[in-house]
């Protein structure tokens, strides 16, 4: 259901920086590019996410109860994308652990402050 996901950023290169390292944790690549849009993706088709300067020209901001969640086949996984993202400049927004009914996730904030999550499901 989901086609793809745009975040908004102040800085598109330092962001763009950012997403390749990070992505590349997912096997995801840039799939589609202009001067001021990126979307990154598993491949042509595929749920992406998208990365732009505001359209308006007003400043990107985070959006209060927003999250991008990732899904990762295991708690491996949760922890490299988590250790990934912090090593890249991502503060801290709950270390990788279970959360109740068999989900484990860990969170974190990007360089601009949007919410991102890798999870998966174990047994509870």
């Amino acid at each position: 259901m989901i086609g793809y996901i745009t975040l908004g950023t102040n800085d598109i290169e330092r962001a763009a920086k950012y997403y390749d390292a990070l992505l590349a944790e997912l096997d995801a690549k840039r799939v589609m590019e202009t001067d001021n849009f990126i979307m990154w993706g598993p491949g042509p088709g595929q749920a992406g996410l998208c990365l732009t300067k505001p359209y308006n020209g007003n400043p990107a901001s985070v959006g209060n109860g927003v999250m991008v969640a990732f899904a990762v086949g295991s708690p491996e996984k949760v922890h490299s994308f988590y250790e990934k993202a912090i090593s890249l400049g991502s503060t801290d927004e709950g270390p990788p652990g279970p959360r109740g009914g068999g989900f484990y996730a860990g969170y974190v904030r990007d360089l601009d402050g949007n919410k991102l999550n890798a999870f998966c499901m174990t047994e509870s």
